[in-house]
């Protein structure tokens, strides 16, 4: 029998088999620990008069949400197991032609095993937070040895326990317990995106603290706006991983449902991911073949003739477990909320598709291959024209004949593990991504003399983005009584390519007291861009996790990237290179202080490369970005709640500014961020989770070469955000939720001449789960508030309307 492979932390059962290859996921153990386990069990047995039920222990009498289709009896343990977030061990001879029926909805790890073991002439038992599976009344050689339990545990990857995560690998690349990273650091899981009814990335990070979405109001292009500690995070998206750059204005998009958990890390994060702004990252992991039944379909149907069919579908290929597969589809059609003045919508459609497979030929090795091929077209002209007084208008500045937005995109890669002992492991992440976009737009550019016709122009885009993503990482654990170490060694490559073809030319005049669309607008003609910019990062890095006394944590990071970026304009027959070198740093101390307490204090550094000359024709240098940050986390051993709060300082210098008389570009911008944030996932009693956040934020522009912004609050920042929602499980498969959102004021522009008011949206859940059936109603803005995101330099963009979505779930 094969070694543990300790490395994978494995929650999942495995059947016990007569051949030397061990199914993935699973715990083996060898046989003189199986045997003393069996004494043990036997031991219990002599001094007690009968085993303890399931439900008697303590470690195993959480409900959890259980959903496991009538399958093979070995299967249906595994999937139980898995979903509870525990580890068994099951003799295959026992479970052999055996079959259990589905187990659906909430109960306790003792329930599920009853459900599943009925009929089959087996029992569970348990000693303590050891399960024994075996013949009833027997003992000995007739009852399984047992395998402790470790309850309530996920992996750094993996799907979340309900609503509370334990551990994840994006703050350090290693699979860490939340409370020893020392830094603020938030996981939405599926069940929590699932519940909320989220549809996009902004409903998943909403109720985030320190996050903002949604800047420019609703829009049906698919675009994401989200902010971290008031900085966008366009170059903060990653999935897997693994870095999805932009090439304004293309970026690669994200189908939700695709999703096992979000990650969203706050702060500077350079020492692990290269360049990136000072606000943090957004960590976005893929669904991943996990070598056991998956079988789901959705329909969804919702306000604006939203109609959605979802698939999920994953297996292994034989009883071995060695290859398994992976499949997840969406197909959307759907309008945006608003309308043209003809009565004309703006559709939209989406189409994607994510195969995957793993190849897991023994405990120590493990190849996944991933790929995704997206398809979203839709309408391009979320925009509304402002009135002679400066009012807004309901008049869409575009044309529906010639305003469109067709963005493809698609990319392949794989993960890579392979343990060499105990002690040491290599991993390597690879992507090829190839993003295209084809934008057409109609723009108002001057208001005429009779102040209600403008003047109109139209552009077009012919954009591509490839990127290609290499991290190779080494992982080694040095153990010691008074002190063990976490290694990290790794060296990341990317190579971004990215192609402009932009022209524009005139458009029919648009006159508000009378909007005439349909019109015939000639295809631009005229060249604004032709070029060509390709980036080529390299970074060294390495960190240290020391835990001294199992008490204190230092974390101690650093990171060496060379970045070069060249720039070949077809259009006015220039190049331009400029090369990059940056050091990046972090340092962290977390304290264990016992019940699951632990007070933390940090200081991160970050990096952002600049392109472009300054009036001196002197190249910029990247921004960068210093944050000390100080918190305390609070996640109790057993419990199914994590508390956190954190206050931090963070600056970002080397900011590109212009004149506001000359219009010269300066690089002395600089911009101070303080904040407190306090965040809440609780299963405050039993069957009730409650999730609150609160940010308090003080932006300021400390220096700038325009002097109308120097001491101002950047605009578009709001000042206060908070959360709060409630999901409570009532009973018989019933269950209801509800919360709010608030978002405080907000600057209009630069200057701080005017104030955006506040706003709180409210939203509401029913569920209703039977057997193999889930229906879900969902309702966002349930009062219909009517708002603007921001009102930016007297363009002000609406917010998102009543919606409610009708969701159907089959899984068998």
């Amino acid at each position: 029998m094969r070694k543990t492979d300790h490395s994978r932390r494995t929650l999942s059962i495995g059947l016990n088999r007569s051949d030397k290859r061990p199914p993935p996921l699973t715990v083996h153990l060898s046989g003189m620990v199986l045997a003393c386990a069996a004494a043990c069990t036997v031991m219990g047995g002599l001094q007690q008069a009968h085993a303890q039920s399931l439900n008697a222990s303590p470690a195993l009498a959480l409900e959890r949400q259980f959903s496991v289709p009538a399958q093979p009896l070995g299967q249906s343990i595994n999937a139980l197991a898995r979903q509870a977030g525990v580890a068994i061990s099951v003799d295959a001879a026992l479970v052999a032609d055996k079959t259990a029926p589905a187990v659906q909805g909430s109960m306790t790890l003792g329930q599920a095993l009853d459900k599943a073991l009925a009929g089959s002439g087996l029992a569970a038992t348990a000693s303590g937070s050891a399960i024994a599976i075996g013949m009833p009344g027997k003992t000995g050689a007739g009852l399984l040895p047992t395998l402790t339990i470790n309850a309530a545990r996920d992996t750094a990857d993996g799907p979340v326990n309900g609503y509370v995560a334990r551990r994840s690998a994006t703050a350090t690349k290693t699979d860490t317990p939340l409370t020893e990273i020392p830094q603020s650091i938030s996981i939405i899981g599926r069940a929590e995106m699932e519940a909320r009814g989220t549809q996009d990335m902004m409903d998943i990070v909403a109720q985030t603290p320190g996050v903002t979405v949604n800047t420019y109001g609703a829009d049906n292009r698919g675009w994401e706006y989200i902010s971290l500690r008031g900085f966008n995070a366009y170059s903060g998206n990653f999935r897997d991983g693994l870095p999805q750059t932009p090439f304004i204005p293309v970026y690669s998009m994200t189908e939700t449902y695709g999703l096992e958990r979000v990650e969203v890390l706050r702060g500077p994060a350079s020492v692990m991911f290269g360049q990136g702004d000072v606000g943090g990252v957004v960590n976005r992991i893929s669904k991943m073949p996990v070598a056991e039944r998956i079988r789901e379909i959705e329909v969804q149907y919702g306000s604006f003739d939203r109609k959605q069919l979802a698939f999920d579908v994953g297996d292994a290929f034989d009883s071995s477990g060695e290859l398994s597969y992976r499949l997840v589809g969406v197909a959307l059609d759907s309008n945006d909320q608003d309308r043209y003045p003809d009565g004309a919508r703006i559709n939209r459609t989406r189409y994607s598709l994510s195969p995957s497979l793993r190849w897991q030929p023994s405990a120590a090795t493990s190849l996944t291959v991933l790929t995704e091929f997206l398809k979203n077209d839709s309408g391009e002209d979320p925009y509304y024209a402002i009135a002679g007084d400066g009012t807004l208008t309901n008049i869409k500045m575009g044309d529906h004949s010639f305003s469109k937005f067709r963005h493809e995109q698609a990319s392949v890669g794989y993960q890579l593990e392979h343990a060499f002992n105990d002690s040491w492991k290599l991993r390597q992440n690879f992507r090829y991504s190839d993003v295209k976009l084809k934008r057409n737009v109609v723009w108002v550019d001057e208001l005429q003399a009779d102040g209600h016709t403008y003047s109109r122009i139209a552009r077009t885009w012919n954009d591509r983005l490839r990127q290609t993503s290499l991290d190779t990482q080494l992982h080694g654990k040095l153990p010691g009584t008074i002190a063990s170490q976490t290694l990290l060694f790794g060296i990341d490559w990317n190579y971004n390519q990215g192609n402009a073809y932009r022209f524009k030319g005139p458009a029919p005049d648009l006159d508000l007291l009378n909007p005439i669309y349909g019109l015939g607008i000639p295809t631009p003609q005229t060249p604004i861009a032709n070029y060509a910019q390709t980036t080529s990062q390299i970074g060294l890095y390495a960190q240290d996790q020391i835990k001294l006394f199992e008490r204190l944590i230092v974390t101690l990071g650093g990171r060496q990237d060379y970045v070069r970026t060249a720039t070949d304009d077809a259009l006015n027959s220039t190049r331009k290179v400029q090369n990059d070198s940056v050091f990046s740093g972090r340092i962290g101390l977390s304290y264990l202080l016992g019940n699951g307490w632990a007070p933390y204090a940090s200081y991160g550094e970050s990096f952002l490369p600049s392109i472009g000359v300054d009036s001196n024709n002197n190249p910029f240098k990247p921004s960068r970005g210093k944050q000390t940050e100080l918190g305390i986390k609070f996640q109790p051993e057993n419990s199914r709640s994590l508390f956190t709060a954190a206050v931090f300082d963070l600056t970002k210098t080397n900011v590109i500014t212009y004149d506001n008389i000359t219009g010269d570009a300066r690089q002395i911008g600089k911009q101070r961020t303080r904040g407190i944030e306090l965040e809440a996932k609780a299963e405050i009693v039993r069957n009730l989770n409650v999730i609150a956040s609160f940010t308090k934020m003080n932006m300021k522009v400390l220096e700038s070469a325009d002097s109308t912004e120097a001491g101002k609050v950047p605009a578009t920042v709001p000042n206060r955000t908070a959360s709060l929602w409630l999901d409570y499980e009532i009973s018989g498969g019933l269950g209801i939720g509800g919360g709010v959102n608030y978002v405080g004021e907000r600057q209009n522009d630069e200057a701080n001449t005017s104030v955006e008011g506040g706003f709180s949206l409210f939203s509401a859940m029913m569920r209703y789960e039977h057997g193999p059936w889930m229906l879900r109603l969902n309702a966002s803005n349930l009062l219909n508030k009517g708002y603007n995101t921001i009102c930016y330099h007297g363009e002000c963009y609406r917010g998102t309307e009543r919606a409610v979505t009708a969701t159907v779930k089959y899984r068998f």
